[in-house]
């Protein structure tokens, strides 16, 4: 390939957009540039609306049309990658239909390989309340894992919590405890052996909980397959060098604080002023 064509190539590639309610979508960044070093990236962290929990469906699917369309606009992605199990399990139909010419990766909560791993027959979605409600989330169960027995864990606090251990803010073990106990059932001699990470924050902390867990689990991390149907999506392009000019990070609230923007820093990102 000549510079002449490596520079249109380089010119043409668009970037990806990583959506996330905060920080946690970084899981799913990490595992998307490994599989597509050649593209470019914009993490979108929206902060001022985060936890989603707290939020009305209307008003929530609403903002994110809304600031989908902003985004869309702004930064002419390739594809979107929700990497948000509220979000997507909420707005991903509404989403798809509103851009109909933009490809959007979803994240839902990884119940079909759970029921193909487990062993036992007991499995957990450790998710939060928002995703745990939604009907999309039991249509899942009741399509692949009818011969399961699935308990949903809808966590409140866990989320905010990874953000600060992300952080390196200090986390009681007592309070990740309370948050992942009722992930373990006994029955019949049977134990819980697969917690699904149903929000892209926990992976974060699995050591954490492989550590205080009652017994091992296998905590199901969906990341990796979220990066993997997004590059199924996304051309390979041969040849094709990382851009520049990529590769930034925007937060809804406009104020990320120094220890986030040292963060980003370490994932390779820049903050966008």
């Amino acid at each position: 390939m000549t510079a002449t064509t490596r520079n249109t190539v380089e010119t043409t590639l668009k970037p990806l957009l990583v959506f996330d309610s905060g920080i946690g979508g970084l899981t799913v960044l990490r595992e998307a540039r490994v599989l597509m070093p050649e593209r470019g990236f914009v993490y979108v962290a929206d902060d001022a609306a985060f936890p989603y929990g707290g939020w009305e469906e209307d008003a929530l699917r609403e903002r994110l049309l809304s600031l989908f369309a902003r985004l869309i606009e702004n930064y002419q992605p390739e594809i979107c990658i929700v990497a948000c199990n509220t979000a997507f399990t909420l707005a991903g139909a509404a989403l798809r239909a509103e851009f109909p010419d933009m490809t959007f990766v979803g994240t839902v909560p990884a119940i079909k390989p759970a029921a193909e791993r487990t062993r036992s027959g007991l499995v957990s979605v450790l998710a939060t309340p928002g995703t745990v409600k939604r009907a999309y989330t039991r249509d899942l169960i009741q399509s692949f894992a009818s011969q399961c027995h699935v308990r949903l864990v809808g966590s409140e606090n866990l989320a905010r919590m990874a953000e600060a251990w992300i952080r390196g803010e200090p986390v009681s073990d007592d309070d990740v405890i309370a948050e992942i106990a009722p992930c373990f059932i006994e029955d019949g001699g049977k134990r819980t052996d697969i917690v699904v990470l149903a929000c892209t924050h926990y992976p974060f902390m699995a050591n954490v909980f492989r550590r205080l867990a009652p017994w091992p689990v296998d905590w199901l991390d969906p990341a990796e397959a979220i990066a993997r149907q997004a590059r199924r999506k996304v051309e390979l392009v041969h040849g094709a060098e990382h851009p520049d000019g990529f590769d930034f990070a925007i937060f809804t609230s406009g104020q990320p604080d120094f220890t986030t923007r040292r963060l980003m820093q370490g994932f390779g990102l820049r903050v966008a002023d």
